[in-house]
């Protein structure tokens, strides 16, 4: 399968972020060198949020976050949603919070949906979009 964009949802990110060693880790750095990286507004938001937890200190580093979060920001092609995006939404995620990414994969036309949150791969496939594991998108794009 060609992957040209993808998406990452905010757990699979925070798991990369927290051990470098780690299969979602690899999953983004290949996404980065390979494919456009989708992000919007909403979603890096709650990367930024979630990332800045007190929970996540004794993992993360305040200048290792920085760095994550700069390099997501250098390398992620960003896509405006817009409210009614939202509205026209079928299939929805059975948690709505996790519907901002559903909408980006759709404004961005992306082909995959990388994720480690039940509610979203419940979906896959959603529309033409897959929604994978991290470890299934390293055999999609390897």
């Amino acid at each position: 399968m060609t992957v040209h964009r993808v998406v990452f949802d905010t757990s699979t990110l925070v798991s990369a972020a927290l051990r470098l060693d780690s299969i979602p880790h690899r999953a983004l750095m290949r996404a980065v060198s390979t494919c456009d990286l989708c992000a919007s507004e909403a979603t890096l938001a709650e990367l930024k949020e979630v990332l800045a937890r007190e929970k996540f200190r004794r993992y993360l580093t305040d200048a290792a976050r920085r760095k994550f979060l700069e390099t997501i920001e250098n390398n992620a092609r960003r896509f405006v949603v817009r409210e009614e995006d939202y509205l026209s939404l079928d299939p929805a995620c059975r948690d709505p919070k996790d519907n901002k990414f559903l909408v980006l994969a759709a404004e961005a036309e992306a082909e995959v949906l990388v994720s480690s949150d039940e509610d979203l791969l419940a979906l896959d496939p959603w529309k033409e979009v897959r929604v994978v594991r991290p470890a299934d998108f390293l055999g999609l794009v390897e």
